[in-house]
């Protein structure tokens, strides 16, 4: 058997395809990339809240304290337009982000301490509406300084004008930590990364050693070797296994290494996430990836294996690849939490353990129980995969 497996390794690590998604993607290339998508999410964040927005305003008579406020806003740069007509063809061409129109009457409402509107022209067909955002901040502001100028007229102390702004002040303790609220984001996203470089490592090697043995007609003269079946089928799993659950855990070690280093520049409640997670978390977390790189080392050989050809394999994996992704998704639904129910999904159970273990509010008896369940599914899979190549149908379907 061993024989075999060291026949079977040497191969893959001839195939420069095995060596790129078993070693430079994990290691090299996916930290480099979140790690470069992290810092220019939050540098991107930064500009747009930052960046001069050019506006058209329209009854600047009908509002001469709000058209000053905007005026006098830092990050915003009045253009002159001919119409409201004008309007959208500007918004669409990027001369101006937004345009405020202010009725008449305006100043009349508020002088007689009744309500009025300010129309918001801009376009929000974008992921994050930062331009909506910042409009209403000035707009409170105004809104702030007019409240304050009404009430202060009826001669109210300090303590009754708090009252009749918000006459009940809601105080808000979180019981979660920082650590608890940085890792239900983060730990979301974890497990969607390293399932899917787990099942992915493994998934081009089991196209070879099933469907690829069947093109190259050496799987015939592999069968009449003098070794049990049981043994060829263990000895192409441990490959698989190998390779799928060395990509995943050199990628855990390489993000272990990547917040050891750079942990320390990271700012705020990340930084302290970051400091909380230890090598025993990351170690939890490995151990939760041996049953599961065996889950997908059963699934992908027994699909490999009753396949005709390797374009056949390639057809049929993909679409496993979806199949993997719901449960992992359905972890960062809201409402769906690690509770015994869920601990028995498979996947689904690993993903929410993983959160659980980067939040620190780890229940070690579900993980336990997450882990027996794994380990006996995978054990079922193996034996399904192994009595699948003892059948002569399915081993010479072509």
């Amino acid at each position: 058997m061993w024989i075999v497996y060291m026949k079977e390794m040497l191969e893959l690590l001839r195939d420069r395809k095995t060596f790129f998604f078993t070693l430079l993607l994990p290691i090299v290339a996916m930290p480099l990339i979140f790690a470069g998508f992290g810092y220019l999410t939050s540098t991107m964040f930064k500009k747009s809240e930052h960046a001069e927005l050019h506006y058209a305003l329209f009854g600047k008579d009908n509002a001469p304290g709000l058209a000053a406020r905007f005026a006098h806003e830092k990050g915003f740069h009045e253009v002159e337009l001919a119409s409201e007509a004008e309007i959208k063809a500007a918004i669409d061409d990027d001369r101006i982000k937004f345009a405020l129109v202010i009725p008449d009457g305006f100043d009349n409402a508020l002088t007689i301490h009744r309500q009025a509107g300010v129309v918001l022209h801009y376009n929000n067909a974008v992921a994050f509406d930062i331009t909506r955002k910042r409009v209403s901040a000035v707009i409170e502001e105004h809104n702030a300084a007019l409240r304050e100028q009404a009430l202060s007229a009826m001669r109210m102390s300090r303590a009754e004008l708090r009252y009749v702004l918000n006459p009940v002040r809601l105080e808000e303790i979180s019981t979660a930590g920082t650590r608890e609220r940085m890792g239900a984001v983060i730990g979301g996203f974890l497990p969607y990364i390293l399932l899917m470089v787990c099942l992915m490592a493994a998934m081009y090697p089991a196209i070879d050693l099933g469907a690829g043995e069947k093109e190259r007609g050496t799987l015939e003269t592999l069968l009449l070797a003098p070794i049990p079946r049981t043994q060829l089928v263990l000895a192409k799993f441990l490959v698989l296994f190998s390779v799928g659950l060395c990509s995943a855990l050199l990628m855990v070690a390489s993000m272990g290494v990547v917040l050891s280093v750079f942990g320390e520049r990271f700012e705020g409640g990340l930084a302290l996430m970051v400091r909380a997670v230890g090598a025993g978390d990351l170690a939890m977390v490995a151990l939760m990836l041996v049953p599961t790189a065996a889950i997908f080392a059963s699934i992908l050989l027994a699909i490999s294996i009753w396949s005709k050809s390797y374009k056949e394999a390639s057809g049929l994996i993909s679409p496993l690849m979806m199949l993997v992704i719901v449960p992992i998704v359905v972890a960062m639904l809201p409402g769906v939490e690690l509770n015994w129910f869920w601990s028995m999904v498979p996947l689904t159970n690993v993903s929410l353990a993983m959160k659980e273990l980067v939040k620190g509010t780890m229940d070690y008896r579900m993980f336990a129980a997450i882990l027996l369940s794994t380990t006996l599914m995978a054990g079922f899979l193996l034996a399904w995969c192994r009595r699948w190549f003892n059948r002569e149908d399915v081993l010479f379907r072509n």
